[in-house]
């Protein structure tokens, strides 16, 4: 079905028809019966899919990747079209408008997308809140659904001041998710990317693990990746998943690269991260290098190009423990979630 109505969608603004998209989600949910008909469609569930990873209990190996839900606002819904763990934001403490429109470009071409959002998001009050207000919910299919934040900086906040932005938007929202994610590795903030340096990124790391303990409870810390380093630097990131103690590793954010695209020339110098199929070669390289590098020491979670259950599977082989979607849930639709946990059993 949905992939008879995308060439439609695809004929819109990606990010408009996004927003009219999950409108359109929400307000099915809210008919009585909607929820239920949704899960009918397109959850899948089986105890046999559900595995312990950093301590945390996931329904199933397939999460919603961070960027989809900035604010914390589609957590049911998406849980109702099967996805076992959803990560919400990037959210940064103060709201933000992100970058000047437009800023989102399909690559149909290539199966990709070209997105410069920059933390476009309402600030973590907003997130923390609506996680709270979803966490309150009484109906039992939400009950043991993961959620992880991820957290970042605010444009205007020096990257010598950074680590009380990734302060502040932990402290928030310690009580209401189940892991964290640290974003260093988006290309749409200006400089932020420097963060990835060992320095400034264990400083990072290293004060938000003293502060990761309240009333002897403590969320698993993930740090997201980009696809572009080079294996010195991704030698530095294991050492620093050693050194700081975090849980693990998001295997990898888009990339800045452009090479081997076939898309429209002005397409291709559009400025931003690039992600979905172009992505996927280069993301199962970097879980592979890490997997085999730290000798399986510490979980990851593999994201970049996964389009198809096959894509899903090698993922895991590489290394993950746990897979993330975006773009290929925009190009394949919500059956790709179904289609890859019932691929992984069959594996």
């Amino acid at each position: 079905m949905y992939q008879l109505i995308k060439p439609i969608l695809f004929k819109f603004d990606p990010e408009k028809i996004h927003h009219s998209v999950t409108a359109a989600l929400k307000s099915v949910n809210l008919i009585p019966g909607g929820a239920a008909i949704s899960r009918a469609l397109w959850d899948f569930e089986d105890k046999r899919l559900e595995k312990e990873v950093f301590g945390l209990k996931f329904r199933n190996p397939v999460g919603l990747a961070a960027g989809f839900d900035k604010n914390a606002e589609l957590i049911s819904e998406m849980a109702g079209l099967g996805f076992g763990f959803i990560e919400v934001g990037t959210v940064t403490p103060l709201p933000q408008p992100g970058n000047p429109k437009p800023r989102m470009f399909r690559l149909p071409g290539d199966g990709g997308l070209i997105n410069r959002m920059g933390f476009n998001n309402l600030g973590v009050d907003v997130a923390s809140e609506r996680i709270a207000a979803y966490r309150r919910k009484p109906n039992k299919h939400q009950h043991g659904l993961i959620i992880g934040g991820n957290i970042g900086k605010n444009k205007i906040t020096p990257n010598e001041d950074a680590v009380s932005d990734y302060i502040k938007c932990f402290d928030r929202l310690f009580d209401v998710v189940d892991y964290f994610v640290v974003n260093v590795s988006s290309p749409n903030t200006p400089g932020l990317r420097a963060l990835q340096e060992k320095g400034p990124l264990m400083q990072i790391l290293n004060t938000l693990q003293q502060r990761n303990s309240k009333n002897g409870i403590s969320r698993p810390i993930l740090l997201k990746i980009a696809p572009d380093l080079t294996n010195e630097q991704l030698d530095d990131i294991v050492d620093i998943v050693q050194q700081t103690g975090i849980a693990g590793i998001i295997a990898t954010n888009t990339t800045i690269s452009r090479e081997g695209l076939v898309s429209d020339e002005i397409l291709k110098t559009e400025a931003g991260g690039l992600s979905g199929k172009p992505l996927a070669h280069r993301a199962t390289e970097v879980i592979a290098y890490l997997h085999k590098k730290s000798n399986g020491a510490f979980p990851i979670i593999g994201v970049g190009g996964i389009h198809s259950p096959e894509d899903a599977v090698e993922k895991l082989n590489a290394g993950a423990s746990l897979v993330q979607l975006y773009t290929g849930f925009i190009y394949e639709g919500p059956a790709l979630i179904k289609r890859i946990n019932k691929k992984i059993l069959a594996h």
